[in-house]
C-alpha cells in the first residue's frame, strides 16, 4: 500500500524524467515583428547542426539579423524543381562575420531521418559542409530537399536539425509578406534568437 512519502517520491521520479525528457530537444525562440517562432531541436539526429547553431545563437550572433529570401511556387519557373520556404541568418546584415565562420559538417536527410515536412528548419549552403548561419524553414512538404532530392544538383540534400512546434502561423505571415525578386522588401528583421 503507498503511503504519502512512496508518493511523493513517485511524483518527483515523474517531474525529473518529464524535465529529462524536455532537455533532450532544446528549443530556441526566434522573434521578429509579426510575432514569435518556437523551433524544437534534435541533437542526437543531427549533432553537428545542433551544436553550430546553438554556438551562433548562445554568442549573440543572429541579434538583428534577418529573414531576406522568399521562395513561393507561383513565382518559380515552370521547369525547375519547385520549392517553398523562407531563409534567414546574417547574410543581409552582418555578411563579414558570416563568411568567416567555418563550414559545418554535412549530415544527411539519411542520416538524420529529418525529412524537409512543413515547419522543419534546415540550413542553406552551397556545397557539403559549406553550410554555417543561414538557415530556412519549410513551408509545406519539400521533398526536393531531402537526400536524392531534385533542389540540388549534387543529391545530398540540405541538413534539417528541427521543426516549428509552435508560430506556424508568424512563418506564414513572413512567408506572404512583400517581396522583390525573391527578396523580402523590406527585410524582416529577426530582433533576437534565444534558447528557452
Amino acid at each position: 500500500m503507498l503511503n504519502c512519502r512512496n508518493l511523493l517520491i513517485i511524483f518527483i521520479v515523474f517531474i525529473a524524467a518529464c524535465k529529462s525528457a524536455e532537455n533532450k530537444n532544446p528549443h530556441i525562440e526566434i522573434s521578429t515583428k509579426f510575432g514569435d517562432i518556437e523551433v524544437e531541436l534534435y541533437p542526437e539526429q543531427a549533432p553537428e547542426t545542433v551544436k553550430a547553431f546553438l554556438r551562433y545563437v548562445d554568442s549573440g550572433y543572429y541579434t538583428n539579423s534577418a529573414f531576406y529570401r522568399v521562395l513561393r511556387d507561383d513565382e518559380q519557373p515552370s521547369n525547375a524543381p519547385k520549392s517553398e520556404l523562407i531563409q534567414g541568418g546574417l547574410w543581409k546584415t552582418n555578411y563579414k562575420l558570416s563568411a568567416g565562420l567555418p563550414g559545418i559538417k554535412h549530415e544527411t536527410t539519411t542520416q538524420t531521418k529529418i525529412l524537409h515536412k512543413n515547419g522543419v528548419i534546415s540550413m542553406a549552403r552551397l556545397e557539403p559542409g559549406t553550410a554555417n548561419t543561414e538557415f530556412f524553414i519549410c513551408v509545406g512538404d519539400q521533398p526536393g530537399f531531402d537526400y536524392g532530392g531534385a533542389n540540388n544538383a549534387d543529391g545530398q540534400g540540405y541538413a534539417a536539425f528541427g521543426k516549428v512546434v509552435k508560430g506556424m502561423n508568424v512563418v506564414y505571415n513572413i512567408y506572404d509578406a512583400p517581396e522583390s525578386d525573391g527578396e523580402f522588401d523590406p527585410l524582416i528583421y529577426i530582433f533576437k534568437i534565444k534558447r528557452l
